[in-house]
């Protein structure tokens, strides 16, 4: 079973919004999952972390 990102996407913001909307407070910690995951999904999509040791010169 193949599952895409793509298709992830909407049901998890669905879920992400209906959950702001009940508790307010968690809006915080889902932004910050979010950009922590974006984050290290585009650090290791792009080459791994072996191609920012050599952008670095490591």
């Amino acid at each position: 079973m193949d599952i895409n990102i793509i298709a992830i996407q909407p049901i998890v913001a669905l879920i992400a919004g209906i959950l702001i909307l009940i508790m307010p407070r968690l809006l915080a910690y889902i932004v910050a999952i979010y950009l922590i995951f974006i984050g290290i999904s585009g650090l290791l999509g792009t080459g791994g972390l072996e191609n920012i040791g050599q952008r670095l010169g490591i």
